[in-house]
């Protein structure tokens, strides 16, 4: 494929405890964008293996390594990344070696010759167990649901943005799952292109099936933050959901009592345990939201950043 850009490009790519896979990625990116300018930007989140010792051993000019003080998450680290970046485009990616940096060029022509501020990938014949991809279908069904865009899988990485609208996307706690709808909530043209998707090369998942409940805590936060911030009635909680869940589902027991049996429920204590959940819930997800606008406020109101990044090393010096 021609060069459809002399642009400089940041490849922004987190890191945790990937020494086995880290040299392997970065030779795949040089060949796949051989002629281009960029930069390939490793956050280290404080990884406990090898990982940027490998980092910095491979001594490449072309390699920035930003060392964290603490593990933050997925979301920070991206975050770290893309406020260093310096592309006029800027490509995130994981760096387990599943998504494939050779679709980079193909998804970069649609960023460029077609005006989109965002390209996201969709993974095709996706090489992941059972308990990444029920969370995942989960998460994209939720998504279309309830803010009607139709993403199909927003939980692939690898996207291609505008150096605008990445700089704008202030990620926070874990909403790198939805740094698409972040995007699209920003006003972002968004472009869906099917992309290669490769199993694990080396090390272990990060993830399992509390990813579930992050994700509908996230989503209803992400929601009133952007499209809600007046109407605190949806506000939301991972403990506040799993309360009201089990005080509803008491309730309906109690109701089936009550019709099917005939029976008194008015003395029951589990009434009253019923209702106590459903108090505590909506008490626990109004809490959560306000933390976190308290959280947002602060960093925001201040410029600051909620990382701190311990060094940043360029060509492994």
């Amino acid at each position: 494929m021609d060069i459809v850009t002399h642009s400089l490009l940041s490849i922004v790519v987190p890191l945790y405890n990937e020494e086995e896979n880290v040299a392997l990625l970065t030779q795949k990116i040089h060949e796949s964008l051989i002629g281009y300018d960029y930069q390939i930007i490793y956050i280290d989140d404080f990884s406990t293996d090898k990982t940027k010792q490998v980092v910095k051993a491979m001594n490449d000019d072309k390699v920035h390594l930003i060392e964290l003080k603490k593990n933050y998450g997925q979301s920070l680290a991206l975050a770290a990344g893309i406020d260093y970046a310096e592309g006029d485009y800027i490509i995130t990616m994981d760096g387990d070696l599943q998504n494939d940096p050779s679709d980079i060029p193909q998804m970069l022509s649609y960023a460029v010759n077609d005006d989109y501020d965002l390209v996201t990938g969709i993974r095709q014949k996706r090489k992941d167990s059972l308990v990444k991809k029920i969370p995942s279908k989960i998460a994209n069904y939720l998504v279309r649901r309830v803010t009607k865009l139709d993403i199909k899988d927003n939980g692939c990485a690898l996207k291609v943005f505008t150096k605008d609208i990445a700089k704008d996307l202030n990620l926070y706690g874990e909403m790198h799952r939805f740094i698409t709808l972040l995007a699209h909530l920003e006003g972002a043209q968004i472009k869906q292109v099917p992309v290669k998707h490769h199993a694990r090369h080396a090390g272990v998942s990060k993830y399992g099936l509390e990813r579930v409940f992050k994700v509908v805590a996230d989503m209803m936060l992400l929601l009133f933050i952007r499209k809600y911030f007046q109407r605190p009635i949806h506000l939301f909680g991972i403990f506040g959901f799993l309360l009201i869940l089990l005080g509803v589902l008491i309730n309906i027991y109690l109701l089936i009592v009550k019709l099917g049996l005939g029976q008194d429920i008015g003395t029951r204590p589990l009434l009253m345990f019923g209702m106590m959940f459903i108090l505590g819930g909506i008490q626990l997800f109004t809490i959560g939201i306000v933390m976190e606008l308290l959280i947002r406020t602060y960093y925001e109101s201040q410029q600051k950043r909620p990382y701190r990044i311990k060094k940043v090393t360029i060509g492994g010096k």
